[in-house]
């Protein structure tokens, strides 16, 4: 798994954005004290059954994964020129 440009700032996006995607669908709602994982993997599961992104095995299914998979996930709703992809 190689490691993006910015991955640190994009999965802080992506979670945010997720939150969001995941509030404005009703298919959750997000405490102040959840914990980043569970927003991640709760998020991850939700575009995986929408499929916004592609299932990984549940072997693979990881914090580390998972947070990966959300930073390229949101990467991709990015324009080009955008500063986090620079």
């Amino acid at each position: 798994m190689k490691k993006l440009k910015n991955e640190v700032e994009l999965i802080k996006a992506a979670i945010t954005a997720g939150v969001r995607y995941a509030e404005a669908r009703g298919a959750a709602q997000f405490e102040s004290d959840d914990s980043l994982n569970d927003k991640a993997l709760y998020i991850y599961r939700l575009l995986v059954h929408d499929k916004l992104v592609q299932a990984m095995p549940e072997d693979q299914v990881s914090q580390k994964s998972v947070k990966h998979k959300l930073a390229i996930w949101y990467s991709k709703q990015l324009p080009g020129d955008h500063p986090l992809l620079q």
